[in-house]
Parts: structure tokens; sequence; C-alpha cells
């Protein structure tokens, strides 16, 4: 356990230097908590007037008995851009990710590493917890600023209820770290073939576009995010992020990087 805190403070003691990183971890998270805000706020006046019919049909049936026509348009607005939440933890850690092995690889820093007597479980698993922890720390002040946020514009209520609603809370607090976990493996799989920080984080980022795809799949109207698939989600992730971290094992070679990477 201590070596993987050493790798953790190391990495972070790295990374941070970078202003990429920084303006990834802080701009982000708060962007997108502010930006439903925004909507939320600017649609008080105006989504009074806007009637049900306006809605696609498939989501209606989510909107609570007791929400007004333009409370449910609201609802409908701000719950679109919430995937955004889902988004933080898969961004933020690739710029993280994305230098943990061709950066250090870069700097000559890892192949003493490499050397000492750590394993490769523990020295992934130190990389992992230095990128993942921060994307999840991310998110969660993230919605929380953004909970506060929708309270305070709201009053409380029905829209409130609706916008805090089980869903989301799963999708932040469970989906969101399988997320990171997700891309953090992938990105350490990337990083660990390619020889240029700034290819790895842009083929790192490949693992953001499913997620953009239900993004504007519920845009468009063709479905609905739910309970249930939340937890499909869930479930899904689970198993592939079993899966992604067996193949970063396997698919870091460390005798290869000590003995060939020139």
């Amino acid at each position: 356990m201590k070596k993987i805190q050493t790798i953790v403070r190391k990495e972070w003691a790295e990374v941070f230097k970078k202003r990429m990183v920084l303006f990834t971890v802080i701009f982000l998270p708060l962007f997108l908590s502010v930006l439903p805000l925004i909507i939320l706020y600017s649609m008080g006046g105006t989504a009074a007037n806007s009637a049900n019919a306006e809605l696609p049909a498939q989501f209606q049936q989510f909107c609570k008995t007791d929400m007004t026509a333009g409370q449910c348009m609201q609802y409908y607005i701000v719950s679109t851009f919430m995937i955004m939440f889902m988004l933080i933890p898969l961004f933020v850690p690739v710029n993280i990710a994305a230098y943990s092995i061709v950066g250090e690889k870069t700097t000559h820093s890892l192949e003493p590493l490499l050397a000492t007597p750590i394993s490769t479980s523990e020295l992934l698993a130190g990389k992992n917890l230095a990128s993942v922890i921060p994307a999840i720390i991310a998110t969660w002040i993230g919605f929380a600023i953004f909970a506060i946020g929708s309270l305070i514009i709201t009053g409380g209520g029905a829209l409130t209820s609706a916008l805090l609603d089980p869903m989301w809370l799963i999708a932040v607090f469970i989906a969101g770290p399988l997320l990171a976990v997700l891309s953090v493996n992938f990105s350490i799989m990337v990083s660990s073939r390619v020889n240029d920080p700034r290819v790895a984080e842009q083929l790192s980022a490949v693992v953001i576009l499913p997620l953009l795809a239900v993004f504007f799949g519920q845009i468009a109207g063709l479905f609905v995010l739910n309970s249930t698939l939340i937890l499909i989600m869930c479930v899904v992730l689970l198993l592939v992020d079993v899966l992604m971290i067996y193949l970063a094992i396997r698919l870091f070679q460390r005798e290869t990087i000590l003995t060939r990477w020139k």
C-alpha cells in the first residue's frame, strides 16, 4: 500500500504542474455545473408559457403530475445537460492518465521506476488512483454546486425533486467512478503504446464518444434515460472495467519498455 501511495503522490506532483491538467480538473466541472443552472434560471420566465406538446412524447411520461408545463420543459432541458456530469469522470482522467506512461517516457523518469521491485499491478493501481480520485472529486463537487444552485433557483418543490432524482444520484455517484476507471485504463493502454503525450490524449478521447452519442440521442428524442437504463449501464461498466484492468496489466510490458523504448 505504501508503494501505491508513493506512486500517487509522485503522479500528482508531476501532472498538476501542467496548466492544461489544472484547467481540465477545475474549469470543466465548474463550467458543466454552472451551464445547466444558467439554463434553469434563464428559463424561469419563458418556460411557464411552454406547453407539454413541445416535449418529445417519450419524455412526457417522466414529468411528475404536480409539475407545470413550464417546469416539465425545464426538467427536460436541464436533465439533458445532466448527462454532462457523466462526461466529467470520462474526460478529466484522460489528461492525467495520458501522461502516466508516455509522459514519463519522454522525461526518462519511467525506466528507473520500472527497475524497482514494485509489481506491475501496484504500479498501475497507483496510476489508476492518481487519475480516478481527482476526476471523482471534481465530479462530485460539480454536482454539489448544481444541486445547491438548483435548490436556490427553484425554491424547492417538484422541479428540484425531479432534478435530484435517484436516477441522477446513481449516475453521478456509481456510474461516474466506473466511467473514470474505464477512461483511465483505456488511456493507460494507449499511453503505453504510443510515443507522444498529445497523441495518447487524442486517442484516449475516443472513449468519450459513446456517451456523447447518448447525449445527442436524448436531445433528438430517440430515447430517454431512466433508472433501469442507468442501472444496466452500471452493471455493464463494472464488467468492462474488470476487462480493461486485466488488459491494461497484460499489455503493459515493462521489459519491452526497459529494453526497447528509445
